[in-house]
Parts: structure tokens; sequence; C-alpha cells
């Protein structure tokens, strides 16, 4: 990965927000450039899990890149050749559906969108409580796309949540290590973590 320009993008999946500032700090270790991208949700919306200007404040730092967080900050993506590779983690439900039909109306899919023209690499990193339910045929979808990847997924709380899904973020290295080997991860579903 040594010398690459990874785009790392996060979605408004607030409760695991911390996990994946952990895995791009982990990423921040390697020799790469990273550029963060944010939702509009993200950028703009306090919860109960954080405030956004403190979640903007700690990826900024990690990176040493500015937040690409609207539409037209991502499009240059395409055309520029910004990215070797994308990461989306935590990739919602919301962003899986636009994804695989082919909506650009946030920061995050006009990433996804510019960057695919490329022929380059997107990693997406599933966090969403109707995985098994209303999003999966979207995952289907995507998993039949050329250049889309996945970081390996399970249920998270399959008595409570039983529709749930979400990525294991201390795999999402190697996951993106293997898409730039134009190479899926396996196995892409873990066991679940009752």
């Amino acid at each position: 990965m040594k010398g690459i320009t990874l785009g790392y993008a996060l979605c408004g999946s607030f409760c695991t927000l911390k996990a994946s500032i952990n895995a791009l700090r982990e990423l921040a270790k390697e020799d790469i450039n990273i550029i963060p991208i944010m939702s509009e949700i993200v950028y703009n919306t306090d919860t109960r899990f954080g405030k956004a200007k403190d979640f903007i404040k700690e990826v900024e730092n990690i990176c040493q890149n500015e937040i690409i967080h609207d539409i037209n900050g991502a499009e240059p993506i395409g055309p520029k050749k910004l990215l070797d590779v994308l990461v989306v983690a935590p990739c919602t439900g919301n962003t899986l559906a636009k994804s695989a039909l082919g909506i650009t109306d946030t920061a995050v899919t006009m990433a996804i969108k510019a960057h695919l023209r490329n022929d380059r690499p997107v990693v997406l990193g599933v966090s969403t409580n109707d995985g098994l339910a209303g999003s999966s045929k979207n995952i289907g979808h995507l998993e039949n796309y050329k250049n889309i990847y996945f970081v390996p997924f399970s249920q998270d709380d399959y008595i409570k949540k039983p529709n749930s899904l979400v990525c294991n973020f201390s795999r999402i290295k190697e996951t993106v290590e293997s898409a730039l080997q134009k190479k899926q991860i396996e196995p892409i579903i873990e066991p679940g973590n009752a």
C-alpha cells in the first residue's frame, strides 16, 4: 500500500463511527495519503454518540487533510483521478441502496460514482440494521459489480437485532490490500458477535 492515496468515507451509522475512526487511525500508520470524506449528515449532525465538530477535528487530525463533505467537493475525484482506492466505512443501508441504483445525491455516493469511473476499487464496510432485510438485495447486487469489494461482516446482535449486519472494522486494511489486487477477501460472512 505504500505511497497510495486512499479515500476514506464515513456515512451515518453513528454507533459505529468510533470503530471506523479506530480503523482509520490504523490505516494512517501506513505510508499513504488519506483523503477523508463524510456524508453531509455525519458532517453536520450531533448525536448521543458524539458531536459532529469533534468527529471532524479527529478525522482531519488523523488524515492531515480537510474533509470532503459535499457533492461539489467529491465530483473531482473522478476526472482528476484523485484516489487509488476508496473505503466507505461505515456504509449504511441508505448508501448501499443508492450505490446499487446509481443515485448520487450525497458526497459519499458522488465519491463512489466518481471513483468507479476510473476502474479502481471501492471497499464497502457494511453497517446497517436491515442488512438481512431491505438491504440484503442491495448487498447482493453490489457483490456482483466490478470493482466493489466488501469488508467481512456479520450479525452484530442476532437476538435483539436479527436483521442487523456490521463489518469487521479491524479487517479494513487487509480488505484494501486485497482489493488493490482486484480480489475479494474471503470469507465475506463471519460468525456473529451476539
